[in-house]
């Protein structure tokens, strides 16, 4: 299988599985609404992406690196307004 078909393929992976949490960021940032949220399991994706991001490093691979890097930030920000609002 030709390289750009496999590092195409990784970065639409990578931006299609960032983009995914930003609207549950925006909307939980936005109304400060947690109650309907699990915080073991944002914590656990949490404890995923981050390894992830972790591995990416490891490989030097920029879409993992980037994807779960901003991942981090939005499941991040999550876990910090279920803690904060419960």
């Amino acid at each position: 299988m030709p390289e750009w078909i496999i590092g195409l393929t990784g970065t639409l992976a990578a931006i299609l599985g960032t983009i995914c949490w930003a609207p549950q960021a925006l909307k939980t940032i936005r109304t400060k609404d947690t109650r309907s949220l699990s915080l073991g399991t944002n914590i656990l994706l949490l404890s995923t992406v981050m390894l992830w991001f972790i591995y990416g490093l490891m490989l030097g691979s920029w879409p993992l690196i980037i994807a779960n890097l901003v991942s981090l930030i939005l499941v991040g920000t999550i876990v910090a307004l279920k803690i904060k609002y419960g």
